[in-house]
This record gives structure tokens, sequence and C-alpha cells, in this order.
């Protein structure tokens, strides 16, 4: 961390700044971003707070995905979709891709429109 201190003295003069350290076992972390998704595979995952401001320190192997725009949708949503809507196959498919495969949402709008 810092060259010529061990880990004990860094670890005592983080404490007197004020800085708290947590390490978090995660076993992926995933960034998304509008375009792409940042898999970060076996991670480092360190909470930092300085201060009461929490920040995170990630460190693994990157990989970038692309993302696609449109939702995944498979038989079991649809399924989901059309017995609490009672909508047909179709008009299932099109609310959930309306509302990017978030089935409570597609219920709840066709529920709406039911009344």
């Amino acid at each position: 961390m810092f060259p010529g201190i061990d880990m004990r003295q860094a670890q005592k003069m983080m404490k007197r700044m004020g800085v708290q350290q947590q390490d978090i076992p995660a076993t992926e972390v995933i960034i998304r971003t509008p375009e792409t998704d940042l898999v970060i595979k076996n991670p480092s995952v360190a909470k930092v707070n300085l201060l009461g401001q929490e920040s995170f320190q990630i460190t693994g192997e990157v990989e970038e995905r692309s993302r696609s725009t449109e939702a995944e949708i498979n038989e079991e949503d649809i399924a989901t979709v059309m017995e609490q809507t009672g909508l047909p196959k179709d008009s299932a498919v099109e609310s959930i891709k309306r509302h990017q495969g978030n089935l409570a949402a597609a219920i709840l709008e066709a529920s709406q429109k039911g009344q």
C-alpha cells in the first residue's frame, strides 16, 4: 500500500485518519452502462468509509459485454403475464417488451386498462 510501511502501520495510520475499510466477499461485480456491462470476475472488493462517505474499490478480471437493447423474454414470463391479465400471447409479449422485461409493470398496466 505505502512503500516502506508494513500493513499494520498502514492500518493504524488509516484508522487515525478516519478511514474504515471492510472487505466484501463478492464472486462477481457487474457495472451496467447504457451500451455495455463491465463484468469483473473473481473480484477483490473493499468498502471504504472516509468521514461518512462510502466508496468501493474493486479489482479483478474485467470483461466487457455489449448489452442488447431488448429485454430477453422467456415463455414462463409470457405465461405469467397471460395468466394474471387475461391478455393474448402477442399482447403479453408486447407489454413485457414495452416495460423492458418488468413483469410487475406489465401486469399492472394491463390490470389498470381492464378497469
